[in-house]
């Protein structure tokens, strides 16, 4: 029951506009959980009652700061898995057309302080020009404006990122399945990929591994794109059978400025210190929150979250046109 209350508040959350219960009855349904309007209406009358929603009038329920908290720490085991899942469901929303380069690509979104941010732009050209980001394509918005509907704040520069899992949807779109292993801190040495030294598996983690290592001051980028240093990448697995299908993809997903993979590997073989599957090929891409975390290392403040938006491939513009 617990987990079919999180439920109605993972919907009454998700949703822009009030939300009535009959939506939400319906929205159960399509997630396998058989609940009536009445039953639905009882239990919101009970989340009114405990301050997690708010009622208006007709419209329906809204969310309130406490029902966010409730949300955010309820049922921690549950969200064991999440970030796997929440990759596999963007890489199948995002719609980029490799051939048309037209449709919706998956943004990461950074925040900085107005007052920082040309300085910012400064510091993360080298990261883009050393191809340690996930490609060149980038979006700008100032205090007001909106990414992927989300509002810059006041004060703030909103700066979106491309996230590696466009990678994941452009493969899969070719019916190539990926999976996602794991993100981890990647030790560059003479500008060559060398060892993964630290790792957060995707799969047993309710947090985005690069959100942490940036956070946590691991990363030293800057120095990575002197020759030696620390970037944020990722391990991804393909079968075999589609190695030479994916690389030919995976160049023209480079050439739309999607990202590039730093390395591909051989059938069945470890990449980079790290076992691969029977009939599996890894494959390393970079962070798309590298030039954010060498923004970090200098001491600017940001504030970043992947996975974040949805936006038409039409409004990213080249690094090289903000610069």
């Amino acid at each position: 029951m617990e987990k079919k209350i999180n439920a109605i508040l993972k919907i009454v959350s998700g949703s822009r506009d009030p939300v009535g219960s009959a939506e939400i009855a319906a929205r159960l349904k399509q997630l396998g959980i058989e609940m009536s309007e009445r039953t639905v209406r009882y239990h919101l009358k009970d989340l009114d009652k405990r301050g997690l929603t708010r009622g208006k009038w007709k419209e329906g329920r809204t969310i309130t700061g406490k029902g966010k908290e409730e949300l955010s720490n309820a049922l921690v085991f549950d969200k064991v898995g999440f970030l796997s899942s929440k990759f596999e469901a963007m890489a199948f929303r995002m719609d980029f057309d490799l051939e048309k380069r037209s449709g919706e690509v998956v943004l990461n979104l950074s925040l900085f302080h107005k007052s920082d941010f040309k300085s910012a732009l400064k510091i993360m050209k080298a990261v883009f020009d050393r191809g340690f980001g996930t490609g060149s394509k980038v979006v700008v918005a100032e205090a007001g404006e909106e990414i992927g509907g989300i509002v810059i704040p006041q004060g703030k520069v909103g700066f979106g990122t491309l996230c590696s899992v466009n990678l994941n949807g452009i493969l899969l779109k070719h019916s190539i399945p990926v999976d996602s292993r794991f993100g981890g801190m990647l030790q560059m040495e003479d500008s060559k990929p060398l060892r993964f030294t630290d790792m957060i598996s995707y799969e047993g983690s309710t947090l985005d591994p690069h959100e942490v290592f940036l956070k946590s001051k691991m990363t030293s980028v800057r120095e990575a794109t002197e020759g030696s240093g620390k970037i944020l990448a990722s391990l991804r697995e393909i079968p075999a059978v589609s190695k030479d299908e994916a690389e030919a993809i995976l160049r023209k997903a480079d050439s739309a400025g999607l990202g590039k993979v730093l390395l591909i590997g051989r059938p069945g073989q470890p990449v980079l210190g790290m076992p691969v599957g029977m009939e599996r090929v890894g494959i390393v891409i970079p962070g798309g929150l590298n030039p954010v975390a060498a923004c970090e290392e200098w001491g600017i403040e940001t504030q970043s979250k992947a996975l974040v938006a949805l936006v038409d491939y039409g409004q990213l513009l080249d690094f090289a046109e903000i610069i």
